[in-house]
């Protein structure tokens, strides 16, 4: 790794035009590994990490990838290096160097561009109608053909062409030449010698259909990126020497050791507040925090006193010890700081420092003496989570979050979100070590009438069912607890553990819970809140439980910077696909707002099939607000997605002196068996809290359309794309303008000045709908070499307009067909590009018409003189 990262160094400092190179790089490793002396970490946590490093779930490959949630020009979450890669030289001659990798990987990361190619687009018809293959820049030279493999032998066979759309058939590949001439580009293909530059606006290829261009509206990615605020204002080195190699830092992290920081000041008696924290701190400590931690709790009001030092948790009675020890009464006033404090001094008695050691403060009152210890929370170099519970929770609460890289919660009054339990079950230790983790597969509360139920399910798979509870709680009086397991077991009350004091009731079930839907229902003897929380483990510890991170993209709403949520659903590294996500955002007035997220690749969401479920909030109330995203998967709909995108490009191989020379295949991925191990699953996830500082008085327009295609049918054309909704990605759009060109930039540029398409039939439909359109262009006739663009916007009915689409190319390019009896598909195996033959064919067609020619007039000439 050290070796890749000086390499990258050198590499991004050429590529940056000496702007640019990494000074210092911090490693953390993994607990387990042999304890050598290493620095224990201050804030450094796995699940923050810039790169990671681990084996691929399932193993789907060695591809390095970037997980992106946002737009062009924001940052991405990480990149994923596998151990393969990063020891393996055979995957030298696909990738390229490693450092130029991680280059391709940190524009992706730091200052989200995208790839320059496209697997599912490979090539398309150039202005100049040729069949270009996707890249930029188009100075990249080099050959097309098929694969033709048996076992492990492969020939390259010459590309097929479609005579209804002009492009290759199949499988057809680009096989770059091995020496180029061009420095372009490294988004595309990083692995050629000859590239060290990205593209810029001159070099930039608008036509190609690639991410780039889609996402970021035909810009070149070294316009994003020079456009980027680590190059505001930049100048290039005057230095011409190479750049110092990096300083590196290793860390290793330690035992887990947290403690809970608990207000029990006067305001904390209102609204049941020190029962529901007492409840909550419980269930994080008989069922969240993992085994070997070491907890210790405190509790504050004008003054801090320390309700348990730091134990070690090494069994179920340790944690109900710990649990007994919790705060029962409220009274006196709040000093958060005098609680921060006592905090470090119980975490300091682990091994005398407080560096990467946790606090979980639990606050609902304010405190105007906060900022005096924030000067000794920074130099502690503790990770601090923070709690605000109800309305009036001190205003500078998620500073000491933001300052240490810990979670901020928010949790209201209303007992009927849980929100407090959420946040206690969203603080996992953050190590990546998934099957320790707990896993929270419900989180539901309904406000029951007196002799009412509550009902629900909760579908338990393959990947969890160790350690599994099931928690009741009331607010006045027990209910009837009712749960049947898939097989028609019942569990009654007798069955669970009941805490009347604290309204509580818990059932463990023994061994790995069985798996099918467990169906409960809750009988009300008066009117009150009833909530159902269930959480679970890994079934086995080689198999990675599907998981949810929920966040939104920015902590703090600020106009005119548009609010998204994202819930990224995976399995271990793989994307689960095709489920429900539900977003629950509790604000700190006003009603719940529910969304439901959509992974299609339309408004706030990025790329379609990723995984990752994506929707625009629009903020109604400002102030504090939570969010929770609940997802249900089916059997039947579920799915795993083999690979990521936004990845380094595997390259088959290279054509050198005429002749293409194979890399080695890429090892088969088979997806047998991932959907049937997924089953029916309940997840649901806290998302943390965010703030609204301010309200748009003004409406919204719908969201930009991302993923407009066209297609040219004899003299029709058809275009498609998804419906964006009247205010961004919510509601009905009013009405569509389409225009087309024959010049991609005049759409692009001046879109109004494009001829305009006859939509007056086209009504549009729920945002989120797939739209199809057709017509026959007038005043324009479709014949061979025709190519037109096409872009389109969406009006709401205030007139506002969404910004122009992506543009949409269709061609109508057709070939003869080619003679069956030619002898044979011999293409660029035999060391001769199909440019070259195709060339060689329409001069010796010309030559012959020629010659045909010149005698039909010598013998027309001898009639003639006769």
């Amino acid at each position: 790794f050290k070796e890749m990262v000086t390499e990258a160094s050198h590499y991004m400092f050429i590529a940056t035009k000496k702007r640019a190179f990494f000074r210092n790089v911090t490693i953390l490793l993994p607990m387990e590994w042999t304890p050598r002396n290493y620095t224990k970490p201050r804030t450094e946590r796995y699940d923050k990490a810039n790169v990671i490093i681990a084996e691929p779930f399932m193993k789907y490959g060695d591809d390095p990838y970037t997980l992106q949630y946002g737009g062009c020009g924001e940052e991405g979450r990480y990149i994923h290096f596998t151990p393969n890669f990063l020891l393996n030289d055979k995957l030298l001659s696909a990738y390229g160097p490693r450092g130029r990798v991680f280059v391709h990987e940190w524009a992706h990361l730091r200052w989200g561009v995208f790839d320059e190619y496209n697997d599912e687009k490979p090539f398309y018809i150039s202005g100049k109608k040729t069949i270009e293959a996707t890249r930029c820049s188009t100075d990249i030279t080099g050959a097309e053909g098929v694969l033709s493999c048996q076992g492990n032998s492969c020939t390259v066979e010459k590309c097929d062409t479609d005579s209804s759309t002009g492009l290759y058939k199949g499988d057809c590949l680009f096989f770059p030449d091995k020496i180029q001439s061009t420095p372009l580009s490294i988004m595309y293909l990083q692995s050629l010698s000859s590239v060290d530059e990205f593209c810029d606006a001159k070099s930039h290829n608008t036509e190609a259909p690639n991410m780039q261009n889609r996402m970021c509206n035909y810009k070149s990615t070294w316009e994003v990126i020079i456009g980027s605020e680590d190059f505001k204002d930049t100048q290039p080195s005057v230095i011409s020497s190479p750049p110092p190699p990096p300083t590196f830092t290793i860390l290793q992290s330690r035992d887990r050791v947290i403690c809970l920081v608990l207000d029990v000041s006067g305001s904390m008696s209102s609204s049941n507040r020190i029962n529901r924290a007492r409840q909550a701190a419980e269930l994080f400590l008989l069922q969240i925090i993992e085994m070997g931690s070491y907890v210790g709790i405190v509790q504050f009001q004008s003054v801090a006193t320390v309700n348990v030092e730091l134990t070690q948790i090494d069994s179920t009675e340790t944690r109900y010890d710990l649990a007994k020890k919790l705060p029962l009464k409220a009274n006196g006033g709040t000093n958060i700081c005098s609680g921060v404090e006592k905090g470090f001094e119980v975490i300091k008695k682990r091994d005398g420092s407080t560096q990467g050691y946790e606090i979980i403060l639990l606050t609902d009152g304010e405190d105007s003496g906060m900022k005096s210890c924030f000067i000794k929370v920074k130099e502690s170099g503790s990770i601090i989570h923070t709690i605000a519970l109800g309305p009036n929770a001190e205003k500078e609460l998620e500073q000491l979050a933001n300052m240490t890289g810990g979670l901020q919660f928010a949790a209201q009054d209303k007992l009927v979100a849980n929100e407090l339990i959420d946040a206690f079950t969203g603080i996992s230790s953050g190590t990546g070590d998934l099957s320790q983790q707990s896993v929270q597969l419900e989180s539901a509360g309904l406000n029951v009438a007196a002799h009412n139920w509550f009902n629900g399910t909760v579908s338990i798979d393959r990947t969890v069912g160790n350690d599994t509870f099931f928690v009741v709680t009331w607010e006045s009086i027990i209910p009837e607890i009712y749960l049947w397991n898939p097989s028609g077991t019942l569990y009654k009350n007798k069955n669970f553990t009941e805490d009347t004091t604290l309204r509580v009731g818990r059932l463990q079930i023994p061994g790995t819970a069985q798996t099918g839907d467990w169906i409960y229902s809750l009988l009300s003897p008066s009117n009150q809140v009833l909530t159902m929380t269930v959480t679970s483990r890994a079934a086995d510890r080689n198999i990675a439980p599907v998981t949810v991170h929920a966040q939104m993209n920015r902590g703090t709403s600020e106009q005119p910077n548009l609010m998204m949520v994202y819930a990224e659903v995976s399995q271990g590294f793989l994307p689960v696909l095709g489920v429900k996500v539900t977003a629950i955002i509790e604000p700190q007035s006003g009603n719940s707002i529910t969304l439901s997220l959509l992974d299609n690749g339309s408004g706030a969401d990025t790329v379609n099939n990723d995984g990752i479920y994506s929707k625009f909030f629009m903020p109604q109330n400002t102030g504090r607000h939570s969010l929770k995203v609940r997802v249900q998967g089916k059997e039947t709909t579920t799915r795993l997605a083999i690979r990521r995108k936004n990845r380094s490009m595997y390259i088959p191989g290279y054509q050198e002196n005429g002749q293409i020379k194979l890399n080695p295949l890429k090892p088969p991925v088979s997806d047998d068996g991932l959907q049937a191990d997924l089953g029916n699953f309940s997840r649901t996830a806290s998302g943390g809290a965010f703030i609204v500082s301010d309200v748009s008085s003004l409406p919204y327009p719908p969201s930009k359309i991302n993923d407009l295609e066209a297609i040219i049918q004899e003299e029709t054309v058809f275009l498609s794309w998804t419906a964006p909704g009247d205010d961004l990605d919510q509601g009905q759009a009013e009405r569509y303008e389409i225009r087309m060109s024959e010049n991609l930039l005049q759409l692009r540029d001046n879109f109004t000045s494009a001829s305009i398409v006859n939509t007056s039939i086209l009504t549009p439909q729920l945002a989120g709908s797939r739209e199809n359109f057709s017509f026959i262009p007038k005043n324009l006739t479709i014949e061979n070499g025709t190519i037109i663009f096409f872009a389109v916007r969406a009006f709401d009915n205030s007139s506002l307009h969404s910004d122009t689409s992506n543009i949409a190319q269709a061609a109508m390019i057709s070939f003869p067909s080619e003679d069956p009896s030619d002898g044979g598909n011999e293409g660029p195996a035999n060391g001769v590009s199909i440019s070259v033959i195709v060339i060689a064919v329409v001069a010796a067609v010309t030559v012959l018409c020629i010659i045909i020619s010149a005698s039909l007039c010598v013998i027309t000439k001898k009639k003639q003189s006769r």
